[in-house]
């Protein structure tokens, strides 16, 4: 499903351009993340002014997204409507800032919610209640009535954006394996939702076992591992139209898929005659070049933002390892060095770090560490966690975490790269592998 979304930028009397250069007495408004306690910022959300055919439900709806991705960054407290001294009865009239000081508000969220038939338009704007400012200039999102939540989460993109001087990450989508049965007999279906759970859809029926879906680039398409063919081979797929074709079709197994950068190659792992090698695949010629040679299981690659490296996992030194090579292939170096194993490693949008899982005295942990292996941070510790991926800022990350026993079952959760704000993601089945869009276009 293709989605357009028009952003236009309000220039009322009150955005002027030299808003986000304060004075020198007054710096922008804005939430500092370093690795200490952060206090969440308080932020009040007024109530929507209603345009045209709008229903109160439909301004509850979008409201609720808005302050619910907000708050659910562990980053912002919301100060209830209960408490609010009054509320903006029009969109266009100027802020009463004393009734939101006094309640200690730092930041104000004022927005109009117009339904014109199957149109909706969204308006908004942002304020620092303390110097009594607005906060960059008002945007408007113009799309079909039934892309209300996407537009909720652009809002919120934007909210987040400016109060934390980051790139946003709630507009994404998230694709992961659907689980149910006995965990025995599992039954797995390909399903991708909304980053926050929200207009999930499956993709694959429950026919084959499927693993390990990844997004491309662009959003559009994925590619996974599937045994419909008995034994388990890369597939790519198109989300929209679900058309898929098998990327290798020769003897030996493929697996742990991933997309490069720019969207053309694929990186996997092929088992050929007992060995298991990476392998790149240009999209467009199926050209296959081995990447590495030799006796050892290397598996899970995963590229640099700029596409010149590559993390993966490997035992060539007799237990499962962390290594970085070119993504032309060569010679790999290893920057794990801890107690246990490491596996799964993922590169950061940013670039700055990889996710891992790593096991170590019987206990299965998600961790960050810098690309040379310096600065290892263990952020959660379960009887299994795994399977890292990244939000589209680097910020957050997703992994399952499955409860022991033979009724446990996987559930998706995401923690903060800090190690704070761990919490279950909402999924319509137990889930598991997750993999993290980028920001929707």
């Amino acid at each position: 499903m293709k989605y357009f979304i028009k952003i236009v930028i309000i220039g009322l009397m009150f955005f002027m351009s030299k808003v986000l250069t304060l004075s020198a007495e007054t710096k922008p408004l804005m939430i500092e993340i370093t690795q200490g306690i952060i206090k969440p910022m308080p932020i009040a959300l007024s109530q929507f002014t209603a345009i045209g055919d709008t229903t109160p439900q439909y301004v509850d709806q979008i409201t609720s997204v808005i302050m619910a991705d907000l708050v659910g960054s562990g980053l912002f407290r919301e100060i209830p409507r209960s408490a609010h001294v009054s509320a903006n009865t029009n969109f266009n009239n100027p802020v009463k800032f004393s009734d939101w000081r006094v309640i200690n508000v730092d930041a104000l969220i004022t927005g109009s919610v117009n339904i014109q038939g199957d149109k909706l338009i969204l308006q908004f704007r942002l304020f620092d209640v303390f110097a009594q400012k607005p906060l960059g200039e008002g945007l408007q999102f113009q799309a079909s009535i039934g892309n209300w939540r996407r537009m909720a989460h652009k809002i919120s993109d934007a909210v987040y954006s400016r109060l934390t001087g980051e790139a946003a990450y709630f507009d994404s989508r998230v694709v992961y394996i659907s689980e149910q049965g006995p965990k025995n007999a599992r039954k797995k279906r390909l399903t991708i939702m909304d980053y926050d759970g929200a207009n999930s859809r499956f993709l694959t029926d429950d026919n084959d076992i499927v693993l390990a879906p990844r997004f491309s680039p662009n959003n559009e398409e994925i590619v996974y591992t599937s045994y419909e063919t008995g034994v388990p081979k890369v597939y790519l797929m198109n989300v929209d139209t679900l058309n898929k074709r098998v990327l290798d079709d020769q003897p030996g197994m493929t697996f742990a898929p991933r997309f490069s950068p720019d969207g053309r190659n694929v990186v996997m792992s092929l088992t050929d005659r007992g060995n298991t090698d990476i392998y790149s695949v240009v999209l467009e010629s199926r050209r296959k070049t081995r990447l590495t040679s030799g006796p050892s299981i290397d598996t899970a690659p995963s590229f640099s933002p700029d596409g010149k490296q590559i993390v993966f996992e490997s035992d060539r030194g007799g237990r499962q390892q962390i290594y970085i090579m070119s993504s032309s292939g060569g010679d790999a170096t290893r920057i794990s060095f801890g107690k246990g194993s490491y596996g799964t490693p993922v590169w950061s949008p940013r670039g700055d770090m990889i996710a891992f899982t790593k096991i170590s005295q019987g206990r299965f942990h998600i961790g960050v560490m810098r690309t040379d292996g310096s600065n290892e941070r263990l952020l959660t510790a379960s009887f299994l966690d795994e399977g890292p991926t990244w939000s589209p800022n680097g910020r957050v990350i997703m992994f399952f975490r499955e409860s022991a026993g033979t009724n446990g079952a996987p559930e998706i959760f995401s923690v903060d790269v800090t190690g704070r704000n761990l919490k279950r993601v909402k999924t319509i089945q137990n889930g598991s592998d997750p993999s993290w869009s980028g920001l929707l276009k």
